[in-house]
């Protein structure tokens, strides 16, 4: 199989990419390096099956001739992380639709399939705990750049799905929750490279709000599994699937085990939410997944635990120069 990986050089496209190299599939990863970076695909330049194409992923021209080279398309490009939507809110919205739109597009020219990478941000404010794939939405104001985000991928998995039913597009939908792991860059909000490498430096460790708020962080080698079995299941063609562990913990505990697992005598702060992103700033208390759906479909769940994921980025931020 030829695999195109849009946003091939991120965080959890590197991982992709080699998984499917290890298979034994050819893969072409696509990314402007926006927020991905040529180091996490570096290791990979001399395996005769892979190949890096430096580009936007709009700019139509080049990713129609990557669409009609490849069997299957990864479409995991999008503007990522807190701190950049709240930043650049037009960067947000106009990677998020007109990348998805494009690659949608292309998709149905030579009829190719499509894996859409949604987000846990989709349900908003919802108290609906767990959240399941069918669940209403809520979300906040639109006067708040914050929703932006989840609004944005929301129309991304409507315009997925309007393709398959209007198109016989096969199209399947992935709604990540929280994935961490070696590789995951602290630059744009993601909170356990920034804790751990605050712990790691002896700096305060900085908790937003009063670190009450719980996740579940999920193991990126469980998001690639589940994603790569999900594309090959045809029974997934038109369904959106949660992705995610349901370990959860507040991002205050986090913090304290972070510090424990890396040596730290790092002491813990807490910052106001408007001081770390912007006035009137909104977030979610609880952001937990319902898996049984894709449980179902493929037998899928989570193995690794969150200390050994919490392992694996302290010793990767321990070996970065």
């Amino acid at each position: 199989m030829h695999a195109l990986i849009t946003g091939g050089a991120g965080f959890i496209g590197s991982h992709l990419a080699e998984a499917l190299l290890t298979q034994g599939h050819v893969v072409t990863a696509v990314d402007n390096l926006s927020t991905g970076s040529y180091h996490n695909v570096k290791q990979l330049a001399g395996n005769a099956n892979f190949k890096f194409v430096y580009e936007t992923v709009v700019n139509e021209v080049v990713m129609d001739r990557l669409v009609s080279e490849c069997d299957l398309i990864f479409h995991l490009a999008a503007a990522v992380g807190v701190k950049l939507i709240v930043k650049d809110p037009v960067q947000t919205i106009e990677t998020n639709l007109l990348g998805t739109e494009l690659v949608l597009r292309l998709g149905r020219r030579y009829r190719k399939k499509v894996l859409i990478a949604s987000t846990s941000e989709v349900y908003g404010k919802s108290t609906a705990i767990p959240f399941t794939e069918d669940a209403d939405r809520v979300m906040g104001p639109t006067t708040k750049s914050r929703w932006s985000y989840a609004e944005s991928k929301a129309i991304d998995e409507f315009l997925a799905l309007a393709y398959h039913k209007q198109f016989d597009l096969p199209v399947v939908i992935c709604r990540f929750f929280n994935t961490v792991g070696p590789r995951q860059t602290g630059s744009y909000g993601m909170v356990i490279p920034n804790l751990v490498q605050q712990a790691l430096a002896g700096q305060p460790v900085t908790v937003y709000g009063d670190g009450q708020q719980a996740r579940c962080f999920c193991n990126v080698k469980d998001t690639v599994r589940a994603v790569m079995a999900l594309a090959a299941e045809p029974q997934a063609v038109g369904e959106i699937y949660n992705v995610g562990s349901q370990e959860e913990i507040t991002i205050g505990d986090l913090a304290r085990r972070v510090v424990a697992r890396a040596g730290s005598a790092s002491p813990i702060v807490t910052v106001p939410y408007d001081e770390a992103y912007e006035k009137g700033f909104e977030d979610m208390f609880r952001r937990v997944p319902s898996i049984e759906k894709i449980r179902a479909a493929i037998g899928w769940q989570p193995t690794i635990a969150l200390d050994q994921t919490l392992d694996e980025v302290i010793a990767y931020f321990k070996a970065k120069p």
